[in-house]
């Protein structure tokens, strides 16, 4: 780093992010922190409305109680903090691409899409404006300069249990050379011992689980209260559930339902259980079938994005994850060249070919690649 720089601390009301600002202030004297919060959806907005609850539970990410806290830290590191207003770019970057995924029949990733859209770039942008040079996260991942690759490489970090490289895939050489990970080398448990020596008064507080603009955790409720306030009618995508042999097995009342992997709420008998193998947004039909049936060998992925290679030229042997939850599993990656695409460009589509099949292959959701501890890339399930 610089001498006499300045770090942005995206501050979060969280243990991780206020751990991470009080290391950095102690860092040395040419260092300047100031601290940031990304105001990004206005958490009573929809209360009150399709089963949502009507106060906003606490501890939900970027909560009013969310910013009272950061502020709260910053004051007592004596630090300046300014929270910044991005909610139009919340709800249009992330919020709307969100329920135009689920509308069809895809599971979508809104964590993602903001850092990709808002934690890292909008962030940065703010960040130079107060004369930061560089920002840093409570992200648990490690972030590397490789001089011989000149390429700044992505890693997993100490604590895999809170390994956050599968939402930061998308992150660019220009964002990574201007971000900082303080907590790469570090446990949870140790984080929350730095906090308590640093006199935070949040060193207990619990992690936020729940999407942040999601109360109740309810999709559906949140779809339905979403559309009516925008003055937009759910769209009619009621179909058959059809069995894989295209046995027709019963009706549903629309594919915004459903997920791909889903056993609750098919509303069909059967003697075994059933989950959902396939959703087609053209003719509102859903297919289910036994769990092995939702074993696959491949996936293809597009709007990739890739850190520890310039692109993806010759057959790469990886590891990819394909949820947030998922173990990744050993694949031969392959670019598709442009006339085999469903994007008719080279360089824009893969295919991944597990070795052993994976269950619930999700469109909608990411497929990260790895090479060891390091993100090659990744891209977008479809």
């Amino acid at each position: 780093m610089p001498q006499n720089h300045t770090i942005a601390v995206a501050m979060s009301g969280g243990v991780d992010s206020s751990t991470v600002a009080a290391i950095l202030v102690r860092l040395d004297e040419g260092t300047k922190v100031v601290g940031l919060t990304l105001q990004l959806w206005d958490q009573t907005r929809l209360a009150g409305k399709h089963g949502i609850p009507d106060a906003p539970k606490a501890g939900r990410c970027c909560s009013l109680d969310d910013v009272y806290d950061a502020r709260r830290v910053a004051e007592h590191l004596g630090i300046p903090y300014y929270v910044v207003n991005q909610e139009e770019r919340f709800e249009q970057d992330v919020v709307r691409p969100f329920v135009s995924e689920y509308l069809a029949g895809r599971t979508p990733i809104p964590c993602s899409l903001c850092n990709n859209h808002l934690k890292f770039d909008q962030l940065l942008k703010t960040a130079r404006s107060i004369g930061a040079d560089s920002i840093a996260t409570g992200h648990y991942a490690v972030n590397e300069y490789d001089p011989e690759r000149k390429r700044w490489i992505l890693k997993r970090p100490a604590d895999l249990a809170k390994d956050q490289t599968y939402f930061l895939f998308g992150l660019t050489q220009a964002q990574l050379a201007h971000t900082l990970f303080p907590l790469g080398h570090m446990t949870k448990p140790e984080v929350r011992e730095v906090a308590r020596q640093k006199g935070l008064a949040l060193a207990e507080k619990p992690d936020s689980q729940e999407i942040c603009f999601i109360p109740g955790g309810s999709y559906q409720n949140f779809l339905a209260a979403y559309l009516e306030e925008q003055g937009e009618a759910m769209p009619d995508t009621a179909g058959e559930l059809v069995a894989s042999t295209g046995e027709v097995l019963g009706h549903h009342e629309g594919i915004s339902n459903f997920t791909v992997g889903q056993r609750k709420g098919l509303k069909v008998s059967s003697p075994l259980p059933l989950y959902v193998l396939n959703i087609d947004a053209a003719s509102h039909r859903v297919t289910v079938g036994a769990d092995e049936e939702l074993a696959t060998h491949t996936l293809r992925a597009n709007r990739l994005n890739w850190i520890s290679i310039p692109e993806l030229t010759a057959p790469m042997r990886v590891k990819a994850k394909i949820r947030h939850r998922h173990e990744p599993a050993w694949a031969t990656l392959e670019p598709v060249p442009a006339a085999e695409s469903n994007f008719g460009a080279a360089c824009t589509e893969v295919l991944a070919t597990f070795d052993e099949p994976q269950r619930a292959v999700t469109p909608g959701q990411s497929a990260v690649f790895y090479d060891g501890e390091e993100v090659v890339g990744g891209g977008w399930i479809f």
